[in-house]
């Protein structure tokens, strides 16, 4: 069956966050004097949602009420400071304007809260992408399938149209889990090799937006099996 249905992962995908949630981490550990975490410690913690980053950003052992006031202060910081330095990766908007002239259907789907993601898609994608789904309750977090299956009901399409794009760990196993093929983004917060390591095969692992189509070219005109 072609491939008719893209589905993305927002943070490390689409938009480059990284600086807005370090700044937004340094900022809430520094309120609590508590200590800092570097970028690179932030690219590795981030793809879970705020709450599991934090819990990962303070020391081990730092008491559940002073982590949750933690969180706290993070989410005042990033609500109002969430767009600093975002802005998609460069290439990507050309790629969407490509895919979607190309007929292709896409939603962003993220472990951010549902109304920022939307927020963001409306700000950012919304010419191209109409269905933006994140963190809300009754709705289970990435790994689990189940944001995945929700774009695909209101995108009307089947799991067998659909594709996967995302930069981490976070988005192999959600693939996994909702049984559709993923891309690999090595643009992204953690690279080609975190990516192999953690179980994506080369062929499905692209170094730059611009890749996007003439990869989906590539799979209607030969059979590469995903893993």
């Amino acid at each position: 069956m072609k491939y008719t249905t893209l589905l993305f992962d927002l943070d490390g995908t689409l938009l480059d966050t990284l600086t807005d949630l370090h700044l937004a981490v340094f900022h809430a550990l520094h309120a609590y004097n508590l200590p800092q975490r570097s970028l690179d410690e932030v690219r590795m913690m981030v793809g879970n949602g705020i709450k599991n980053l934090i819990d990962r950003a303070v020391p081990d052992g730092t008491p559940p009420e002073k982590t949750a006031q933690v969180l706290d202060v993070f989410r005042d910081y990033y609500s109002q400071n969430s767009r600093i330095k975002t802005a998609p990766y460069d290439g990507i908007l050309a790629a969407l304007q490509l895919l979607s002239g190309k007929g292709y259907k896409m939603a962003v789907i993220s472990n951010k809260i549902d109304s920022a993601v939307k927020e963001l898609n409306r700000d950012f994608f919304a010419a191209y992408i109409p269905v933006a789904i994140g963190d809300r309750e009754g709705m289970k977090k990435k790994p689990a399938p189940d944001s995945l299956y929700e774009a695909m009901e209101q995108l009307g399409s089947k799991k067998e149209e659909c594709l996967y794009i995302g930069d981490s760990d976070v988005d192999i196993e959600t693939a996994k889990n909702a049984g559709i093929p993923c891309i690999g983004c090595a643009w992204g917060f953690r690279g080609r090799d975190f990516l192999r390591e953690h179980g994506l095969d080369d062929a499905w692992i692209l170094e730059n937006p611009t890749e996007i189509p003439q990869f989906l070219e590539t799979l209607e005109e030969k059979d590469i099996e995903s893993v």
